[in-house]
């Protein structure tokens, strides 16, 4: 004869909830590495191309074009991690599953401004949209995940994105060079205020809360 399951008591029950909601906040929780990574590499392409264009060591773009091929690098091995060496997970979160999709929409928006400036946009014009671009994005995960500093830096990297569109008539006296290091400060600026920052604020968090949970278990 089978002997039925013994129900659980209350606190059993108070306990399985908690480590459920505690899972769950974990889950939600961005360890920011990825924004901290992206963010640096930005700034310094930024920061960098300004230093260039004073002292002459390269052609105007080519940190950029080393950002790029960078880039194009990590996408790879990210790749690789995902669908060669990762195994898969038995249970995807809702969370997990918009991120997964909102990436992709960001990217492939991201490519037709990219290719735009190689076809015709003026560069001085094509990086404001891309700061536009990266503060939706920066937007859309600090509401998703109700995460403040990011959508503080959204609403930062607009502002400046907005400075960088009228660069050309506020500095219209200037040198083209001129206009374009301005952009990239501009750019420099709000990739530390809406990915540096709130990169490190949420890695910060993030290793809390884990931390949290294991003086917990």
């Amino acid at each position: 004869m089978l002997q039925e399951d013994k129900p659980m008591s209350e606190h059993e029950s108070l306990l399985i909830i908690q480590q459920m909601i505690e899972t769950a906040k974990t889950e939600q929780k961005d360890d920011g590495k990825g924004w901290i990574i992206w963010g640096w590499m930005l700034f310094a392409a930024s920061i960098l191309t300004v230093i260039n264009l004073y002292n002459k060591w390269f052609e105007s773009f080519f940190f950029w074009n080393f950002f790029g091929v960078f880039s194009i690098l990590i996408a790879i091995y990210d790749t690789i991690q995902a669908f060669v060496v990762r195994k898969k997970v038995a249970v995807k979160t809702y969370t997990k599953a918009i991120f997964q999709k909102l990436n992709i929409g960001f990217f492939i928006s991201l490519m037709f401004v990219i290719v735009s400036m190689n076809f015709g946009v003026p560069v001085i014009k094509g990086f404001p949209l891309l700061m536009s671009l990266y503060g939706f994005w920066i937007l859309i995960y600090g509401a998703i995940l109700n995460f403040k500093p990011s959508i503080i830096g959204a609403y930062v990297m607009w502002f400046l994105a907005f400075i960088a569109l009228f660069i050309p008539f506020i500095l219209k006296e200037e040198s083209k060079e001129f206009q374009f290091s301005a952009v990239m400060i501009l750019q420099a600026l709000g990739v530390l205020c809406g990915y540096i920052i709130p990169g490190h604020l949420a890695h910060r968090a993030f290793k809390k809360l884990k931390e949290g949970n294991k003086y917990k278990d």
